[in-house]
């Protein structure tokens, strides 16, 4: 493993803040709000922030600081060698159980940060962790991928199941959100029994059952919806109708999406737009 620390060029953040300087904006229909999107007003708002009130050095300094970062050369059958970025904090405990998580999108390692001292933590309250939190590769600081066909079950072995293997973790457990949850879940599904041990996850899915599963089947059919399943449904109708076009495009066309940030100085850069309308509609604000 090779320690790494964030040093972003100083000719990058040029480039971004040139952009941000040169950025200009649609317009809007009157009292719009979210209807049609992100409002104009808080996208300038961010903007802003962006180029005025973001102090990069800071937070950069901050994140070394706070985080063991690593990256390891992993090699993939058929894809070549990837370059992964992870977090790696042991536990003061010595037999500490291993964990590793798993970002989603538009997550990343940092959703680690703030819950990372109380994981490697003593306590007779609960658990501690040795704590693994990985980029997955085109995500962070990971090498992003050369070649088409990488899928879950590469995702499984190789930037998860192998990097535990190679930091000495020959058993461990699984936090799986997002993307992440379908990851950690093959993982649970490839490996449970040897060398995964338990899977948790906080983006539970699953399909209606089958035929197959008579008396389940069954009493799907017959059982009427609660009132909180029935709000579940609305909500995931919601999302669905209103807040997955990210999803259709990157399942699609992902080509084309990454040129609104770094082709088109029209548009502010690195905001990540499809995923502020995604975390914003699933607010409780939003669907209320």
């Amino acid at each position: 493993k090779t320690p790494f620390q964030i040093n972003i060029l100083d000719e990058k953040l040029s480039i971004l803040r040139a952009k941000l300087e040169l950025a200009t904006f649609p317009d809007e229909l009157q009292d719009i709000e979210w209807k049609h999107g992100l409002p104009l007003a808080d996208m300038k708002r961010l903007a802003e922030r962006w180029r005025n009130g973001y102090d990069w050095r800071k937070y950069e300094k901050e994140l070394n600081q706070e985080l063991p970062m690593f990256t390891r050369d992993i090699d993939v059958d058929g894809f070549g060698v990837l370059s992964i970025h992870y977090v790696h904090k042991p536990s003061i405990i010595v037999d500490a159980i291993p964990l590793l998580f798993c970002h989603g999108w538009p997550g990343s390692f940092l959703e680690i940060r703030g819950i990372l001292p109380l994981l490697t933590s003593s306590s007779p309250k609960h658990p501690s962790f040795h704590v693994v939190a990985l980029s997955l590769p085109g995500f962070g600081f990971s090498e992003g991928l050369h070649k088409p066909g990488f899928a879950l079950d590469q995702y499984a072995e190789v930037v998860a199941h192998k990097l535990m293997i190679a930091l000495g973790y020959n058993e461990y457990v699984t936090q799986g959100g997002d993307w992440g949850f379908l990851i950690t879940r093959r993982m649970a599904s490839k490996y449970g029994g040897t060398h995964h041990k338990a899977w948790h996850t906080n983006f539970p899915m699953a399909d209606p059952p089958s035929r197959k599963s008579h008396l389940s089947f069954v009493s799907y059919l017959l059982i009427p919806w609660s009132a909180e399943e029935k709000a579940g449904l609305e909500r995931t109708a919601l999302y669905r109708t209103k807040s997955s076009g990210y999803f259709v495009e990157q399942s699609t066309f992902p080509q084309t999406w990454p040129y609104t940030d770094y082709a088109a100085p029209r548009l502010p850069p690195g905001c990540q737009l499809g995923g502020i309308r995604k975390s914003v509609l699933l607010s409780p604000a939003v669907v209320e």
